[in-house]
């Protein structure tokens, strides 16, 4: 199983990613990771599933096409298919701000170190790195900056430039 980072810690994943093209496979028990088209596909089979339920979005899917089944999901994962692809951030602050999800939300594809600080900032709260990145050294890129400029998600605090 693959490790991640996640409450700055290093985990192993228990998650599994269901691949578009395993679609109409039987489904294997345990946490099951559903691309959002598989979602949309098969809802009425996987709400009535035992266990936790996690949708992942792509950059290209928009946060309100899960906003009524937020409640049901465990976790939500977002895709940044390329390191130069931002959309995700702006999901995972819709998510946590405008539809108010508690769950885990997770960060998958091509995730790098000097992204995780940004990304916790607006929500996210676990990091699936790529296969060829240290998690040792992602989890230490958290503790990069000790102030910042602007309000975040994840730490209602005041920004450095409005303290008195």
């Amino acid at each position: 199983m693959a490790r991640f980072v996640r409450d700055n810690r290093i985990i192993v994943d228990d998650w599994v990613l269901v691949m578009p093209e395993q679609a109409g496979a039987e489904l294997a028990p345990g946490k099951l990771v559903f691309p959002l088209a598989v979602w949309l596909e098969r809802q009425a089979e996987l709400l009535v599933r035992d266990g936790p339920l996690a949708v992942w979005l792509d950059s290209d899917q928009h946060p309100e096409a899960i906003a009524d089944i937020l409640p049901h999901l465990s976790m939500v994962a977002i895709n940044f298919p390329v390191f130069s692809d931002g959309r995700g951030y702006s999901s995972a602050r819709i998510l946590r701000e405008q539809y108010g999800f508690g769950g885990e939300l997770r960060a998958i594809g091509d995730v790098l170190r000097d992204q995780l600080f940004l990304m916790r900032r607006c929500g996210f709260d676990s990091f699936q790195l790529r296969a060829d990145r240290d998690p040792e050294q992602a989890l230490a890129s958290l503790a990069d900056f000790r102030h910042a400029y602007q309000f975040c998600t994840m730490d209602p605090g005041t920004p450095l430039l409005q303290r008195g």
